[in-house]
């Protein structure tokens, strides 16, 4: 089967966020993950791995922890999502060596895995070893363990995994794995409808990945969310590292490189990941790495921390997009009210004069209110864009918003539209932001412009 047929079998799948208003919304559990696994070989028992659940700064962390481990001589393979353009992004292998790098799943390996899964599933089914099919995630997750576990015909499994947890923690499909260490990034509010309406319950979800006597890295934060993590904790018996000791002054600029003592040797944070919030991710991700170094014995070095922050990918996070005869351009998938407080931030850091002119876009499940409070009033103009998603926000919803703020708006059809409506502004700086789907489609327009060889594979 190809990967066009994988890709086509997948997309036709509903979302587990955007589930069929005429059907009853499906309740999740780990056992189905878990009897698919199961009929796979457990690949996910073939090898370590590292589980990380949160809020916001997941896909940083995981990021940033997968390039030290690749820039430590590993074997790494990196599970992440949503995608921002094709599905083979959220499962990627780190490859050691000079000529080494973090490259995504083949179209080949891709269609190879996907299909082995689908037919156990079907064959469960049919058995009556499911009830159902698996959901979209469950599917991936699956694909994603079993490249990991055999990259290729006659290759080991990955010296170690990384895992992002795709929606909050304690019934995420992620979850069947035994992790060496979990993490959790920053909590906020965020999918309420599925992990309930305040921080507490929030955090209590995201705890669902600790383990009995196991180990727990995090940073103080919102202090509903220390109490809840701190309470399951202690009832676990989970030891608790604070990377608290891995983050820069306060006032270190949101784009300074800064030295931190490391491993007994002093280390320069220069990473491409720009924006004070990040300052967090990366703690999280060297304190991760000094344990895996310090109790699991893997050869991380405080030379392979400093040489992984700075060669850390990860696409559409304040990223500047280069296209020759056009202003400044910041691509961020700031989502939620944690991460348009954190985009504002850096903008007001790294002010380009005026005028500025904001995309925006974002899912109907999403604070609009809230979010266009906070990222409106910083613009000179905000020109409003389609979303090709079943959850997406009605353009007049974001009209009306608009329209509440006070701010001057336009609304587009399409994409490539507002970006050339933007450009007829002649601004200083275009930022795009509000959805995942909306970075992606607008980071695939520019790079397509600009460059195409530049594209992310």
């Amino acid at each position: 089967m190809s990967y066009a047929e994988a890709i086509d079998h997948l997309s036709a799948l509903v979302p587990e966020l955007a589930p069929n208003p005429s059907q009853p919304r499906r309740k999740f559990s780990l056992d189905e993950i878990g009897t698919l696994c199961a009929a796979l070989g457990d690949p996910q028992k073939k090898f370590p791995s590292v589980l990380i659940a949160g809020t916001n700064g997941k896909g940083s962390t995981a990021s940033t922890l997968a390039a030290i481990a690749r820039e430590s001589g590993l074997r790494v393979g990196l599970y992440t999502s949503p995608h921002l353009d094709r599905v083979n992004e959220r499962i990627r292998i780190g490859t050691p060596g000079p000529e080494g790098a973090i490259h995504e799943i083949t179209d080949d390996d891709f269609a190879r895995a996907y299909f082995r899964v689908d037919d156990t599933a079907r064959k469960l089914v049919a058995e009556g070893g499911l009830a159902h099919y698996p959901s979209y995630f469950e599917l991936l997750t699956a694909v994603a363990f079993v490249y990991f576990a055999e990259p290729a015909a006659g290759a080991a499994p990955v010296d170690l995994a990384v895992l992002e947890v795709g929606l909050g923690g304690r019934l995420d499909a992620t979850n069947i794995v035994s992790p060496l260490i979990s993490v959790i990034t920053d909590i906020s509010l965020d999918h309420q409808e599925w992990l309930g309406s305040t921080i507490t319950l929030i955090a209590r979800e995201k705890a669902g990945i600790l383990r009995a006597n196991g180990t727990l890295v995090t940073l103080p934060q919102h202090p509903e969310a220390n109490q809840a993590l701190g309470e399951i904790a202690t009832e676990l018996n989970v030891r608790g590292i604070n990377a608290a000791v891995y983050t820069p002054p306060i006032g270190t600029g949101p784009t300074a490189s800064y030295p931190l003592e490391v491993m007994g040797s002093e280390i320069v944070v220069d990473s491409p990941l720009k924006g004070a919030h990040q300052h967090r991710n990366i703690a999280l991700a060297i304190a991760t790495a000094v344990e895996l170094a310090g109790t699991y014995h893997f050869p991380i070095t405080a030379g392979s921390i400093e040489r992984g922050i700075h060669a850390t990918s990860w696409p559409g996070r304040l990223e500047p997009v280069v296209v020759a005869g056009y202003p400044e351009i910041v691509i961020d998938v700031a989502h939620n009210p944690a991460g348009a407080w954190a985009l504002r931030a850096a903008l007001n850091a790294a002010d380009a004069g005026s005028p500025q002119v904001l995309i925006f876009g974002c899912l109907r499940d999403k604070p609009l209110a809230e979010m266009t409070q906070i990222l409106f009033p910083i613009f000179d103009h905000v020109i409003l864009a389609p979303i090709h998603s079943p959850r997406a926000t009605p353009i007049e919803d974001l009209v009306a918003a608009a329209e509440a703020v006070g701010v001057a708006h336009s609304a587009t059809n399409s994409v490539p539209d507002a970006i050339e409506a933007a450009l007829s502004l002649k601004p200083a700086r275009i930022v795009i932001s509000g959805s995942v789907y909306l970075v992606g489609e607008a980071r695939h327009h520019l790079l397509t412009l600009a460059a195409p060889q530049d594209l992310v594979r």
